[in-house]
């Protein structure tokens, strides 16, 4: 009996190991490794197919939120509202940024901001609004859209785990006035090693974001402000910018094997992932849900299938950052979904035969 991962790359790597390779093999070639050819070619590409007119490529998507905070001039004494609900690298950029993160609650059926309490979370400090477009699905962005408009705030989308999703025909990151997003190797456009992108409209935010990811240079050797260093991989563009075209693929497969657990867990006790009405879900991840959660996880293991929860422990209620003044019981809906929701299995590369086991074991 084969071991499940909850994420794997090696047979996808197996299948395009020589295109790949001919990519990596181009970048050592042409002589220059940092900011060359490929890395413009795929921050043009990555932008044309979200909808938006530039990219900035940048080492990892956590380095992204930080730099598109900066460009937007959001540092010390502004606050970010967002949610708990989200991979600690959301706030930690916040923070790093110089800011302070504000939360709100989640929706229960779909785990994304509700955005019905952003304007109760709003104050005199508040300078943008960081939506998460978690596990592969779009925050309900018109309502917020609208409500950020009306009090002058930024919206940063944070589209790490949401590349292909749509709104209302929109893609994740075409949206907002800034958006960011990772292509750590899990993801569902996954380098082979760190990356990330900002993506803007904006061509003095573009611009902006280009000195600052360069320790504010505009010219060698000399900073008109103070920057980073953040700058994409040559190699890992070059690998990014050969998979993009799969993208399309990529999230049709993984809608299958959504379709295949819908099915085959509709009458279990799970409560399965629900697709909002108002868009395409990507799947980058398929959470679900039971109060019997850490039972059915360690059944899944002694089958040899290993399984993921993201994320056990909200934010606010780390050690980190208790500094920031939030105690257990003050976001109820995403604590209450912190110790219920694991997922199950998810990437492109999962067999129709790995998938019926999976749902055979729950089942059982």
């Amino acid at each position: 009996m084969e071991k499940i991962n909850v994420w794997g790359y090696l047979k996808e790597y197996a299948e395009t190991k020589d295109e790949l390779l001919k990519a990596v093999t181009e970048v050592f070639e042409s002589g220059t490794l940092i900011l060359g050819q490929k890395g413009r070619d795929f921050e043009q590409a990555y932008s044309d197919y979200i909808g938006v007119k530039y990219g900035v490529g940048c080492d990892n998507g956590t380095n992204a939120i930080t730099l598109a905070l900066r460009a937007l001039g959001i540092g010390e004494g502004d606050e970010v509202i967002t949610v708990s609900n989200t991979a600690i690298p959301t706030v930690s950029a916040i923070v790093t940024a110089g800011a302070t993160p504000v939360f709100v609650d989640i929706n229960p059926e779909t785990y994304l901001m509700d955005v019905t309490g952003i304007e109760a979370a709003i104050t005199p400090r508040t300078k943008a609004v960081l939506p998460v477009h978690l596990y592969g699905q779009c925050v309900d962005m018109d309502p917020l859209l609208a409500i950020a408009k009306s009090h002058g705030l930024y919206v940063v989308e944070d589209c790490a785990q949401s590349h292909g999703a749509e709104y209302k025909g929109r893609k994740a990151g075409s949206m907002g006035d800034i958006s960011t997003t990772s292509f750590y190797p899990t993801k569902i456009l996954g380098a082979y090693g760190d990356g990330g992108m900002v993506n803007t409209s904006d061509e003095e935010l573009a611009n902006r974001l280009r000195r600052l990811r360069f320790y504010g240079t505009e010219k060698t050797y000399y900073a008109t402000e103070h920057g980073y260093n953040s700058r994409l991989d040559e190699i890992q563009a070059a690998i990014l910018l050969t998979k993009l075209p799969q993208i399309e693929h990529y999230i049709a497969r993984r809608r299958q094997i959504a379709a295949m657990y819908l099915e085959g867990l509709a009458d279990s006790s799970l409560i399965l992932p629900k697709e909002a009405t108002y868009g395409r879900h990507a799947y980058y991840l398929y959470v679900v849900r039971h109060p019997r959660r850490d039972a059915i996880i360690e059944k899944l293991r002694e089958q040899d299938i290993h399984v993921n929860i993201s994320y056990p422990w909200p934010i606010h209620t780390m050690t980190a950052y208790q500094y920031l003044g939030w105690h257990t019981g003050d976001l109820p809906e995403t604590e209450h979904a912190a110790r219920e929701i694991f997922s199950l299995p998810m990437y492109p590369s999962l067999t129709d035969e790995e998938v019926q086991r999976v749902i055979k074991v729950i089942k059982s």
